[in-house]
């Protein structure tokens, strides 16, 4: 049996529950969120193409 786990799914069920436990941790979780999608956004994952 194989299992693709994906981990956008894994990060958002982790932030939602530490934003249900933690509501003050909301802003500094969105603030991490929009810089990761952003320099991925910029520098790519990783594979270059010119």
């Amino acid at each position: 049996m194989h299992f693709n786990l994906s981990i956008t799914p894994l990060v958002s069920l982790i932030a939602g529950i530490l934003i249900l436990m933690v509501p003050r941790l909301l802003s500094y979780i969105v603030a991490f969120y929009l810089i990761i999608v952003g320099l991925v956004g910029l520098f790519g994952t990783g594979n270059l193409h010119f």
